[in-house]
């Protein structure tokens, strides 16, 4: 488990990918969302990751985070806010 690097979300852009914010039990704050990331972009004070899904809406992660990639999914933990970030891609057979 490592620190956030834009690097490791570059196989998740431009592809269908399922999305959701869920609480530190694993609990869902709100459903899995499919997306599609356009652009990766660091906020201005340089404190969180953007991950962009238009030109306007993002979500906005702490760098800081604990973060697990795996081919088809890629998660953060901010221990701060006790949230669990969650982007899979989307399996064509669903």
């Amino acid at each position: 488990m490592g620190h956030i690097n834009m690097e490791d979300l570059q196989d998740f852009v431009s592809v269908p990918v399922e999305v959701a914010i869920l609480d530190e039990h694993g609990g869902e704050k709100a459903p899995f969302v499919i997306k599609t990331i356009k652009r990766l972009g660091l906020c201005p004070d340089q404190t969180h990751l953007r991950i962009y899904f238009d030109d306007v809406y993002f979500l906005a992660v702490p760098l800081d985070s604990k973060v697990r990639k795996t081919n088809l999914e890629w998660s953060a933990i901010d221990a701060g806010g006790n949230l669990h970030y969650k982007i899979r891609k989307v399996r064509e057979n669903e």
